[in-house]
């Protein structure tokens, strides 16, 4: 059992005994004893004397008049009146000492009600007990009075200061003995003085007369007011004493805190100094952390990958040729920060950095690149079979879907694998391959691929072209040919495409299907749209002032997906038409179908916007993405060019040309204007025109033309349509048609 189990029913079983110490008390108290005189005297003695008090010099305890009217009560009133009197001089006490400020302990005053009710009733049963023992009542005889009085004092204090000391040994984990002698043994003194002022007590009211009685309580009253006064005296001497030694031991303490102080600000100060020394110690090895370390994944960064390289080269070919590095991409990260937020971003490289380590061993170096890029140094492999079969358990970790905040996010992962080569010099190259062969896994569409050299001179390439695109316009190297658009049904001419043009200052020729989409993937193509546009309005209107016949001639310019997403078209497109002078109305843009159905309804909100300009619209293209007819219907566009393949497809007698039929039957249906590109022969210009095909372009009528050879053209007012001689149909088919993709020839 517990200490404080036993402490509570300690206090639960003395509590219960002093309860029925005075319920008996009050049962069996005999009225007729309470005269007016005896309640006033229990009144007097319980607000009055019980408050009175005399302090022992140099000492916790005290003399107290309370027990004196305890044991006056046994004596001349019986035991009973002495229970109830206790009890309710206990329970007035406390309430005193409660007002008084002072701090009782938890359950301390019912335990000292209890058990002064409790000993007093012993004391009482004790007291029942004196005449079977032979010791006279007769208190007009002195020697039994004392007798009584000593043997009730004895009994009071055994067990009142045995009932404390059990308290306060439960309370403490002292033993009941070491708790006796210290708190209850001088209590003693209390219940001594109290049954011996009750015996004179006894006397002076039981056998002296009123003078006697009266000059006994001034006496008392005297001598207790000077024992106040001596006592009082007494404390200021040994205050005076104390107070003397008590300087002289402050000034001892001062000299020694004095020197303690000087030994404590010399300690701090050798502290500060090696604090500061350790401070500076870790500030270094933070610094250095921090220097080669990403701060979001924890993981080491592009610095000490960097370290980590030139350390193999240095190592040499034979080390070297055992490790290999991959550089990792995510796809569609941006998407990721766009849609979700910054927050949700940073948290999923945390989990890619979590799932690298988790999927590498701790001898493999994982590092992060920036941005969503990481880097790869397998250690100790046999061959590159073995650093792709890692490639490939690394993108199965990556691609699993992550959950965060409640978010379910998919990202696809391509991979380049580079191993260590004698051509490597600097720890950039071997970086620069594996990075190389992300590219390539990317462009291929592929999850992981392993570089080769042959990847190397496309991607330089691809690189130098980059970094020349954007000087092209300043170096002069760009320039618009125009492929003439006609009419169908009466031969005229009604406008043309402009088509940009790349003339290398060194490397010649490029390729549109090279620069183009090289363009698209860096942005550059917004600039270069600019000046398509700029130029061909410019050319367009320089043209419609040779001849009224060509007030109404129209230039189309392709527009890329990138710049219909920028906010800055509307305003390009204003600007280059006040720029040239050029009537809104001479302008067309053109979109291809995949570019429009990407983002529909932002599509149309930009195309209504153009539209709203009184630029004209044309759908590119058509027919080779996928188009819903819930959207078609409300895109602004004015004319549908049919994709070149469909035409080119058709036989010579017709065959294969029901997606034609459907495509223009569908443009009629919408009521706007069909146009066929990729006319080469008379026989596919049959077909168009029997469909209803308004307008078409292609090598039947001219190929893509400088400016200043189309200008000559217009000059010479050329019949556009081809002479309907079967023979000739050969002739006209363009010897050095190019390969260049449809949409850029």
């Amino acid at each position: 059992m517990s200490r404080e189990k036993l402490f509570n029913i300690y206090v639960g079983v003395i509590s219960a005994c002093g309860l029925a110490s005075f319920l008996f008390a009050v049962a069996n108290l005999d009225t007729s004893i309470l005269s007016l005189s005896t309640v006033l005297l229990m009144v007097a003695a319980l607000f009055v004397t019980s408050r009175l008090t005399l302090s022992l010099p140099h000492s916790n305890s005290y003399l107290s008049f309370a027990d004196t009217m305890i044991f006056f009560a046994f004596i001349k009133y019986g035991g009973e009146l002495a229970i109830i009197f206790a009890t309710l001089e206990v329970s007035i006490s406390c309430i005193f000492l409660i007002y008084g400020g002072f701090q009782l302990r938890k359950l301390a005053i019912p335990f000292n009600i209890a058990s002064t009710a409790f000993s007093t009733g012993i004391t009482y049963f004790v007291f029942t007990l004196l005449p079977h023992a032979g010791i006279g009542t007769n208190y007009g005889i002195a020697s039994e009075l004392i007798t009584v009085l000593g043997v009730l004092a004895i009994v009071q204090f055994v067990f009142l200061s045995l009932f404390a000391a059990v308290f306060y040994s439960l309370k403490s984990e002292n033993s009941v003995w070491t708790m006796w002698k210290k708190v209850c043994f001088s209590s003693s003194m209390t219940q001594i003085a109290g049954a011996g002022l009750a015996g004179i007590a006894f006397k002076l009211i039981n056998y002296g007369d009123f003078l006697t009685l009266s000059v006994a309580l001034a006496i008392f009253a005297i001598a207790y007011a000077n024992y106040r006064q001596m006592i009082r005296n007494i404390n200021e001497s040994i205050e005076q004493a104390e107070q003397a030694e008590r300087e002289k031991t402050e000034i001892a303490r001062a000299k020694a805190e004095e020197v303690e102080e000087h030994a404590r600000q010399l300690k701090n100060l050798l502290e500060k100094e090696e604090e500061i020394t350790r401070d500076l110690r870790q500030s270094k090895q933070d610094l250095e952390y921090a220097a080669f370390h990403d701060n979001l994944t924890d993981l080491p960064n592009r610095a000490y990958l960097i370290e980590r390289l030139n350390l193999l080269l240095q190592l040499g070919s034979e080390v070297a040729r055992r490790y290999y590095v991959l550089f990792l991409d995510l796809s569609r990260f941006k998407n990721i920060n766009d849609s979700l937020g910054h927050t949700i971003g940073d948290e999923v490289l945390r989990v890619v950095a979590l799932r690298l380590r988790r999927c590498l061993r701790d001898e493999d170096t994982i590092a992060r690149l920036g941005g969503d890029e990481f880097a790869i140094i397998l250690n100790d492999l046999s061959s590159i079979n073995e650093a792709k079969s890692y490639a490939f358990r690394i993108y199965d970790h990556l691609t699993q879907p992550y959950v965060i905040q409640g978010n379910k996010i998919f990202s696809d992962l391509y991979i380049g694998i580079a191993p260590f080569d004698h051509e490597q010099l600097k720890p950039e190259d071997i970086l620069r391959d594996a990075d190389i062969a992300m590219h390539s896994a990317k462009e291929e569409n592929i999850s992981v691929a392993v570089f080769d050299k042959q990847t190397r001179s496309k991607y330089l390439e691809h690189i130098r072209l980059e970094g020349d695109l954007r000087y092209a316009i300043e170096k002069n190297e760009l320039s618009l040919h125009y492929q003439p658009l006609i009419s169908l049904k009466g031969g005229e001419l009604v406008g043309f495409e402009g088509l940009l043009r790349w003339h290398h200052s060194e490397l010649g020729f490029v390729s549109p299907g090279l620069f183009i989409p090289i363009s698209e993937d860096t942005g550059s193509i917004i600039p270069l749209t600019k000046w398509v546009l700029r130029e061909a309005c410019s050319q367009l209107q320089r043209w419609r002032e040779i001849s009224n016949e060509h007030q109404d001639l129209v230039i189309s310019v392709n527009i890329s997906g990138r710049h219909l997403a920028d906010k800055s078209l509307i305003y390009d497109v204003q600007e280059a038409l006040d720029e040239t002078g050029l009537p809104a109305r001479s302008l067309k843009l053109e979109i291809t179908e995949s570019t429009a159905m990407d983002n529909a309804e932002r599509t149309i909100e930009t195309l209504n916007e153009v539209s709203d300009l009184g630029v004209k619209l044309s759908i590119d293209d058509f027919g080779t993405g996928y188009s819903s007819l819930s959207y078609l219907h409300r895109l602004p566009f004015d004319t549908l060019k049919i994709d070149r393949s469909f035409v080119l497809n058709v036989g010579e007698n017709g065959e294969d040309s029901g997606i034609l039929q459907t495509i223009v039957s569908l443009t009629k249906n919408l009521k706007k204007e069909v146009v066929a590109e990729g006319i080469e022969t008379e026989k596919q210009l049959s077909l168009l025109r029997d469909l209803g095909c308004d307008y078409g372009q292609g090598y039947l009528f001219s190929k893509p033309l400088p400016s200043a050879e189309m200008e000559t053209l217009l000059y010479q007012k050329k019949a556009w349509l081809p002479d309907p001689d079967p023979a000739s149909e050969s002739d006209r088919l363009p010897s050095e048609i190019s390969e260049i993709p449809h949409r850029y020839a």
